[in-house]
């Protein structure tokens, strides 16, 4: 029996499924389910984040907390995890194809990171500065371009 056919009736009608996706593992959560697919996390209130979204993923014993990207938030409260927190990890982590931390002249450091889709193209590249450094800062920006290009120079990406 597939793990889609395990889901109760009314979580399988309300997932958003993508043609292709299937579902990889889920969790009770406290207010519904959080389900894991091949190419996305589904989240108790309906929410579709994509692998290639998220920045950051943990698990403690309250529950899986995610960061994405545009540094919005979410977490769901679980007691049994099962297979969900390797499986987010490790479909997470298949979407990075670089991530490089660089120093920035007198000023910290960004994070270089590429992200792909599952199984997909390259979707470009995203800075992650330090704390405490203004990502909207022009002078800032033309540094961690200029380091972008030298690491994909370096890597030939």
């Amino acid at each position: 029996m597939s793990l889609f056919r395990r889901l109760p009736a009314d979580v399988r009608k309300s997932l958003k499924i993508e043609p292709g996706e299937r579902v990889l593992t889920f969790a009770v959560a406290a207010d519904g389910h959080v389900v894991a697919t091949n190419l996305a996390l589904h989240l108790s209130d309906g929410t579709r984040v994509p692998y290639e979204s998220i920045d950051r993923a943990s698990w403690d014993e309250e529950g899986v907390h995610v960061l994405t990207m545009d540094g919005v938030r979410r977490s769901e409260q679980i007691s049994e995890p099962r297979m969900l927190p390797e499986t987010l990890r490790e479909r997470v982590n298949s979407t990075i194809v670089v991530n490089k931390h660089v120093s920035l002249p007198g000023r910290g450091g960004v994070r270089l990171v590429a992200r792909r889709r599952p199984g997909g193209e390259m979707l470009g590249w995203t800075f992650v500065f330090d704390d405490g450094l203004d990502p909207e800062d022009p002078g800032l920006r033309a540094q961690a371009e200029q380091a972008l290009e030298g690491v994909r120079r370096s890597m030939g990406v």
